[in-house]
This record gives C-alpha cells, sequence and structure tokens, in this order.
C-alpha cells in the first residue's frame, strides 16, 4: 500500500521517527535485560559475532564496493547497511527457521545498544561518506533513537508489575506489528516515483539489496563455520537482516535520496529472505549441531 498510494507514503514519512522510537520502546519492554545477560553463557562467542558485524564486515563491504568500482550513492548505501545493528526481528526469524534464537536475542540486543558508537565514525571519519550530518550529530541522533526508548522501557518495567506486563503482551507485540506497518508506509515514500522514473535503477537497486542481504549471510556462516553449522547459520542471518529503520529515521532529510530510497529497498530482502532460506536451512540441516 505504501508503494501504490504514495499520499499514503507522504503521510507517514513524517512520523517515520517518531514510529521508530515507540517500536524500539515496545521491543526492548518485551526483551527482559536480565533474562539476555542470564542468555550470555558464551562471551567470547557474543563478541566475537558483534565485532564482526559492527566493524569487519563494514570494512569487507566497502573493500568489495570499491574494487567493483561502485564509489556513489547505492556503493555507499551498501556500505552503511553492513554498519547497521541486527535487526529487532532476528530471533523470531531464527526460530521460524529452526535456528539458534538464543544467540541471536543476545547479539541483535548488545548490536542495537553499540551501534551510535560504531557506525558513525566508520561511516563518516575511517571511510569519508557523506550523509549531510557531522560525526557528532549522527552519533546523538542514534544514541537518542536508542537510549530514549531503552530508558522508557527499564522506567516502564520498574513502574508496572511483571504479572501486569505479562498480561498485556500481546497487546504490545499487536501494537509492535502496527508500527511496522506504519513504518513500512512511510519508508516508501518517494518509491513508486522512482520506480516509474528509473526502473532500471530501483531493480538495480533491488537487486544490490538482496545481493548485501544474501552475501553478509555467507560470509558470516563460512567465519563461524567453526562454532558449529547451526550458530553460524544464525550468525550468518544477523548479519543479512540489518535495522535500516535506525538510519531511516536520524539521517536528515539533506543525505542523498538513493541512499534512502536503497534502506528502504533493504525492507525487501530483509522480511523475505527467512522464507526464501527456510527451505535451504532445513536442506543442509539447520537443526543439527
Amino acid at each position: 500500500m505504501g508503494l501504490l498510494v504514495p499520499p499514503l507514503a507522504a503521510l507517514f514519512r513524517d512520523v517515520v521517527t517518531i514510529t521508530v522510537a515507540g517500536l524500539m520502546t515496545l521491543v526492548l519492554l518485551r526483551v527482559d535485560l536480565a533474562q539476555v545477560l542470564a542468555y550470555l553463557r558464551r562471551p567470547v562467542l557474543v563478541a566475537a559475532l558483534t565485532a564482526w558485524l559492527l566493524l569487519a564486515l563494514p570494512v569487507l563491504a566497502y573493500v568489495i564496493a570499491m574494487a567493483a568500482g561502485m564509489d556513489g550513492p547505492l556503493g555507499a548505501a551498501l556500505v552503511i547497511s553492513a554498519m547497521g545493528c541486527a535487526a529487532t526481528s532476528s530471533p523470531a526469524f531464527a526460530r521460524l527457521v529452526g535456528l539458534d534464537g538464543e544467540i541471536s536475542l543476545v547479539v541483535a540486543v548488545v548490536t542495537t545498544l553499540l551501534v551510535p558508537f560504531t557506525a558513525p565514525p566508520l561511516a563518516l571519519g575511517l571511510m569519508g561518506i557523506d550523509l549531510a550530518i557531522s560525526l557528532p550529530g549522527l552519533m546523538a541522533r542514534l544514541a537518542l533513537v536508542v537510549g530514549l526508548p531503552l530508558l522508557l522501557s527499564i522506567a516502564i518495567r520498574r513502574l508496572v508489575a511483571a504479572p501486569t506486563l505479562a498480561r498485556f503482551g500481546g497487546a504490545v507485540d499487536g501494537a509492535v506489528v502496527w508500527l511496522v506497518v506504519l513504518y513500512g508506509f512511510g519508508v516508501m515514500d518517494g518509491m513508486l516515483a522512482r520506480l516509474l522514473a528509473e526502473p532500471a535503477w530501483v531493480m538495480g537497486g533491488l537487486a544490490l539489496a538482496f545481493a548485501g542481504n544474501f552475501g553478509m549471510n555467507i560470509a558470516t556462516a563460512l567465519a563461524f563455520a567453526a562454532a558449529g553449522r547451526r550458530l553460524a547459520l544464525a550468525g550468518g542471518l544477523l548479519a543479512g537482516n540489518r535495522n535500516m529503520a535506525l538510519f531511516l529515521a536520524v539521517l536528515p532529510a539533506a543525505t542523498d535520496e538513493r541512499i534512502l530510497l536503497f534502506f528502504a529497498l533493504c525492507q525487501f530482502p530483509l522480511f523475505l529472505s527467512p522464507f526464501l532460506l527456510r527451505p535451504i536451512y532445513a536442506r543442509i540441516g539447520g537443526r543439527g549441531p
């Protein structure tokens, strides 16, 4: 609907930041941080996966993009997508396809909390990508969009009894779904016009979004193969599915629109990859050791 009804997409584009902040608050409200810490049974593995996702893969994506001559907006967008935290939906996706949901939950939360401190220095400092915003400004915006929901979720947990939160868990999950719908409307703003004006560019960007998702997935699964097949595949799913909502929420309107449109295109592989890859996971024995 967001793609096919441009006025609807334009209506919700202005509330993407608020929608993402609300979404983060509700998702973190449903995540018990004490439980996450209890899951931290393999800290070295979690640290290695986190460093791989937030530091190694962006550098690898940058090297590949430059080697392929992709020094324009699409190349920059691909590199930035590799800097994002793991999508908050990763644990659910992992369980859906029979992979390790526990490690997915821990790494998704850890990378979300760390991304305000890793992505801006890499994008604006080391790689010099022009995002029409200063390094401190981008760090502050990301920290606000991540930190404020975290504080709100902690405050709500202190004010509302655990049994009450549990009783309304279904309603919170339902609200998350509706916020994802509204976010989906907003990020499609301008996509139909671009598709009609430059169909080759949009289809090329979509192909690159899928290639980036699957490429990071495969590279991670191979890099962590020694940790066990099921865990390596879960790490691959984490690496491929990144949270572009944060970047769409904090980047200024002056940012090259092709970069923002690529982030919107990344939503397609994000939501389709678990279903596309599920038969492959079943074939290679994702439920095994």
